[in-house]
């Protein structure tokens, strides 16, 4: 038994609250991602800037050289990033020169040194707040 009095939604009405939910879904993400670095201290930006490194210049877990454009990407708002990736051979690095007063961490990763050739390597991220 069906009544006409029974609550439906609109279609359109439905899209644009979905619409609009996602709007402020991504606003919200945006505004926390700036300020992110405002948020944490110093010490914890580099393993922050070192994972963002690690899932730009990866795919399906394997480090592919080079890595300057994961450095850019992966450098938090208002800091500097220096990195180098080294495997057994071969090392590369971008970034400017380090600060002393920069802030270091190790992480060990897969390295694709060449098609079909993974091998272990060391991945060094460095940040310091942007002068």
């Amino acid at each position: 038994m069906s009544s006409p009095d029974k609550a439906q939604t609109e279609p359109l009405a439905a899209l644009v609250a979905v619409f609009a939910l996602g709007v402020g879904l991504s606003l919200y993400v945006g505004v926390l991602d700036s300020t992110l670095p405002l948020l944490t201290v110093e010490s914890e930006m580099a393993p922050i800037a070192a994972d963002r490194f690690a899932e730009e210049a990866s795919e399906l877990g394997v480090i592919r050289p080079p890595i300057g454009d994961a450095v850019d990407t992966a450098s938090p708002n208002g800091y500097v990033t220096n990195a180098t990736l080294r495997s057994d051979s071969e090392a590369w690095a971008d970034g400017p020169t380090l600060e002393p007063s920069a802030d270091c961490v190790r992480r060990r990763v897969s390295v694709q040194i060449a098609p079909g050739r993974v091998r272990p390597g060391t991945l060094e991220v460095c940040v310091w707040p942007e002068a």
